[in-house]
């Protein structure tokens, strides 16, 4: 790939094909190359990506970038076609709505109730692990790093153990789409609306201790002024986003982390040495390897620029956290895994008001994952050669297809 074009210039249409095979060689060269690159986005219209840190850091706190799709251009953005009732969700707002909505939710994810769940939650790790002991190896993706913060976010919201199957499947259909039969996207789509507006009703029709009942019950309360007050489908895509992205991220955090790991035997002998220091090492291996390469798309109100580069109001900005988070004019060394890094400015989970709603929950669940699975099996070990290893083809995550191991 040829990027020795000038600041602003296009950058080849493979570059999405190189971000996926080979993200870090890709993000060190449009660094070096330029500030804003224009390409080809994922959705296969053209999109603005941000690659330095200064400019990926500013631009996630900056009002001038919006995330409301109605401030794209015409024709500029594709992205994922939701219905109403699925798409009125964080992702896509602005103060004050984004405001309004993230109040109702976020008193669920402080740092003092993550806490309470900590022990909860290496309960879970350990009855994971128990299950699959006897067998001396397993995917660990499937068997571990999956179905804990599946369980931990449907436990919080209070999903039913019989309704929580079929999600895997229906967001990896929206995350990476099987092109040769787009409708498996579409039918994911309906079948997630039915789940959750059944799911609401049955909540609605017999509320519980559960972040999902506390939602419906500030809804429907009566006396509270409307603009203050959740809509229906603004409860709906919100139920969405909190099961969506509460486990998406993690999944992907707890997989990478296990791999860079592995990958870096001297620093897993280190850390098993130092359990106390897994707070910090999870922040540095969020940064290695995090698990969102791209910030969710923002739209400029204004012609905005970046690094001397204008960027027109209303065209698919691209902030990319992979790069910024291995800029070396940020980090010392940035593609050295080094545990005992300070763990301050990484953008793994975000910046500003539309960082991470669940970073307390990410944190202590890929914490606790690590220390159970790193307890448990001192002889942890990959079960495949290392090249054999596939990661998802998308640029929307950064995760592993599967992780087979032994112990």
């Amino acid at each position: 790939m040829q990027n020795s074009a000038p600041p602003g210039a296009s950058t080849p249409a493979d570059v999405t094909a190189r971000l996926i095979s080979d993200p870090h060689g890709a993000n060190a060269e449009l660094r070096e190359a330029a500030p804003a690159h224009r390409i080809v986005g994922h959705d296969g219209r053209p999109a603005w990506l941000v690659t330095r840190y200064d400019d990926v850091r500013r631009a996630l706190a900056d009002p001038r970038f919006s995330l409301d799709k109605r401030n794209a251009l015409p024709g500029n953005y594709g992205g994922f076609a939701l219905p109403p009732a699925l798409d009125a969700n964080l992702l896509n707002m602005d103060p004050p709505d984004h405001t309004r909505v993230r109040r109702l939710v976020v008193k669920a994810f402080t740092t003092g109730r993550v806490d309470k769940l900590r022990e909860p939650v290496r309960e879970l790790a350990g009855e994971l692990l128990d299950a699959v002991e006897a067998d001396g190896r397993a995917d660990l993706l499937a068997a571990y790093a999956g179905p804990l913060p599946i369980t931990v976010i449907c436990d919080l919201l209070g999903v039913p153990k019989e309704d929580r199957h079929d999600f895997r499947a229906w967001t990896d259909a929206l995350i990476t789409p099987d092109r040769a039969r787009p409708e498996l996207a579409k039918q994911a789509v309906g079948s997630m609306m039915r789940f959750f507006a059944g799911l609401i009703a049955s909540k609605r029709a017999d509320p519980a201790d559960d972040l999902l009942s506390d939602l419906i019950a500030a809804r429907d309360e009566e006396g509270g002024a409307d603009g203050d007050r959740l809509s229906e489908d603004e409860l709906t895509s919100l139920a969405f986003l909190i099961l969506f992205a509460g486990y998406e991220n993690t999944v992907h955090l707890i997989a990478n982390a296990v791999l860079a790991l592995l990958d870096h035997p001297e620093q897993l002998r280190e850390l098993r040495k130092n359990p106390d220091g897994l707070g910090r090492a999870v922040e540095e291996l969020g940064r290695w390897e995090g698990p969102a390469p791209l910030a969710i798309r923002r739209f400029p109100l204004e012609d905005v620029e970046i690094g001397g580069v204008i960027v027109p109001a209303g065209e698919t900005v691209l902030l990319s956290l992979a790069s910024a988070n291995r800029d070396p004019g940020q980090f010392s060394d940035p593609d050295r895994l080094d545990l005992q890094r300070d763990r301050s400015g990484q953008l793994t989970l975000g910046h500003g008001i539309h960082y991470c709603l669940g970073a307390p929950l990410a944190r202590m669940e890929t914490e606790t994952a690590l220390a159970v699975l790193l307890e448990r099996f001192p002889g942890l070990a990959l079960d495949v050669p290392r090249e054999e290893l596939r990661w998802r083809p998308t640029v929307r995550a950064r995760g592993l297809i599967s992780l087979p191991v032994r112990w």
